[in-house]
């Protein structure tokens, strides 16, 4: 058995118990664990509090929840979330140069401490039947729980060009004010046209020897303060009305080719870093499904305590938004609205059990 094999072989457990039931399906050069039901989680089996989503908001909830007591269930297509596909994170308090996949599973090992079940499969439905909510997953069945927190994240749009997967984490980052650091003294270039590119471009500069700031169009949909800082910023060169065709480099990103959207003309530009901030998008008909109230860009309308419009259900980290919330994707903000939304379903469920909730302060 490989390493990583044998290494997720103790990922489940339940009440003190592993369980031997995990199967490896090889995803390219990833293994995909599949973590099939133990004997004492089954389809119909009623929860206290389901968590759909296994990234840091998801596994947040899932620790809290475990640790007041209350009966714990997390499904998830991917444990571990965008935390995957992360470079090395020193944002993290406490955490010095981790890699993204090794915090993962530092999370993940840390509820399963705990004794919490994660089911790896996609989650197709969310519904209150009566006094309960049904969760039906793809290939696992239904589950029943008196509450439900969703944190399934969002998906950082791509370029979708050669390269970009391949030297995603070595070069290729998402998230300025995660990476932005690691570019100390090298030139980096940042893709997009918003608050968040041109924000990031500023931020990234304050590390960086250059930075190129690569737009389709001849002008920024940005707020002008951010295209002004940017326009004085000597150390910010501006490529518009121009694309990434290509993100190139052996095993590291080392150059990008630009396409000119007018005249068809390309060059290369050698780089070390490509920070692309186009957007992100949540799963936007998923939340429709379940009944959640949505901002205008799609995100679910989290109310203080991480509560939603549905009675029972909470949401928490980067599928949130809304009028209450500053959004601000990281790691740590999404791990502390996990803890928030699972005191909310704790205080939620002892509430209808007519207790109240107590915490030690």
């Amino acid at each position: 058995m490989t390493p990583e094999a044998e290494g997720l072989r103790g990922l489940l457990f339940l009440h003190g118990r592993t369980t031997r039931a995990v199967a490896l399906v090889e995803r390219g050069s990833r293994l995909a664990p599949r973590l099939r039901l133990p004997a004492r989680v089954a389809p119909g089996e009623l929860f206290d509090v389901i968590v759909v989503g296994g990234g840091p908001a998801g596994l947040s909830a899932a620790l809290y929840a475990a640790r007041f007591a209350l009966k714990v269930l997390v499904i998830s297509e991917e444990v571990g979330g965008t935390l995957n596909n992360a470079g090395v994170i020193d944002d993290y308090i406490g955490i010095q140069d981790v890699p993204g996949p090794e915090l993962a599973k530092r999370f993940e090992s840390h509820i399963a401490k705990y004794g919490v079940p994660v089911l790896v499969d996609r989650v197709v439905r969310v519904e209150r039947v009566g006094e309960h909510f049904e969760i039906s997953s793809r290939g696992s069945g239904t589950f029943r729980a008196q509450s439900v927190i969703i944190a399934v994240g969002s998906l950082r749009r791509k370029l979708g060009v050669p390269g970009e997967d391949r030297l995603m984490g070595r070069g290729v980052s998402y998230c300025a004010p995660c990476d932005a650091p690691m570019f100390k003294g090298k030139e980096v270039a940042v893709v997009g046209g918003g608050n968040a590119a041109l924000q990031g471009a500023l931020l990234v500069a304050s590390y960086a020897s250059k930075v190129y700031l690569v737009h389709r169009r001849d002008s920024f949909r940005a707020f002008p303060v951010y295209v002004d800082l940017v326009r004085k910023n000597p150390k910010i060169e501006l490529l518009l009305n121009s694309v990434v065709a290509e993100i190139g480099g052996t095993d590291r990103v080392e150059w990008i080719r630009v396409r000119n959207v007018l005249t068809n003309e390309e060059r290369e530009v050698g780089v070390s870093g490509v920070v692309i901030e186009v957007g992100a998008e949540p799963p936007v008909e998923f939340l429709k499904s379940v009944g959640l109230e949505l901002d205008e860009h799609g995100y679910v309308l989290a109310r203080p305590g991480q509560k939603t419009n549905v009675e029972g259900v909470f949401a928490a980290g980067d599928c949130t938004g809304g009028p209450y919330k500053k959004k601000f994707d990281q790691v740590v903000t999404a791990v502390a609205e996990g803890a928030v939304a699972a005191y909310s379903a704790y205080e939620y469920l002892m509430s209808k059990r007519g207790a109240e909730a107590q915490v030690a302060r």
